[in-house]
């Protein structure tokens, strides 16, 4: 009878199915990396496209696997402080899903920041990108963006990368 009782209880314990919460608003809070900015700064604006993967197709167009991305946001300069105006996250078809900050936060010398997309969020499809506004003192190195995509199964990995675009 023990024996049945332990049994039901694995039974149970195991059959119950453990629900993710999808976190992909970075618990992060960007307000604590706030400064203001002046209107007639001297500093060089740019802004830089990555793209993300948050599904690949696999074996047909109608097969996908979700993956969990990060989009890493690396100051380059070992001397000076860079500011990111704006971290935008769209969609397959170019709908913005969300802004992750649109304000200027700082990244002090080879600091790094990531927003993680968590691999249940496939709000962003197989064609996902980000939009990244930002400011850098003069002669100082542009800021890095690269995207990481990692996807496990079992014993089998996937991961790959990407690197950003500066677009202005």
């Amino acid at each position: 009878m023990k024996l049945q009782y332990l049994i039901f209880l694995v039974l149970i314990v195991f059959s119950c199915e453990t629900k993710k919460e999808n976190t992909s608003l970075n618990p992060e809070n960007w307000s604590k990396r706030a400064i203001e900015l002046k209107a007639n700064d001297s500093l060089e604006y740019g802004k830089s496209y990555l793209s993300i993967y948050s599904q690949i197709y696999s074996l047909t167009e109608h097969t996908k696997h979700n993956l969990t991305s990060m989009a890493s946001m690396r100051n380059t300069s070992d001397k000076d402080t860079i500011y990111l105006l704006r971290a935008e996250y769209y969609d397959t078809h170019g709908k913005s899903v969300r802004k992750y900050f649109d304000f200027p936060i700082y990244l002090a010398p080879m600091e790094t920041t990531e927003i993680v997309i968590d691999e249940v969020d496939v709000s962003g499809g197989t064609g996902s990108n980000f939009i990244f506004e930002w400011k850098i003192p003069a002669d100082c190195p542009e800021p890095l963006f690269e995207g990481v995509m990692t996807s496990t199964m079992g014993q089998q990995g996937l991961s790959f990368t990407t690197k950003a675009k500066r677009i202005k």
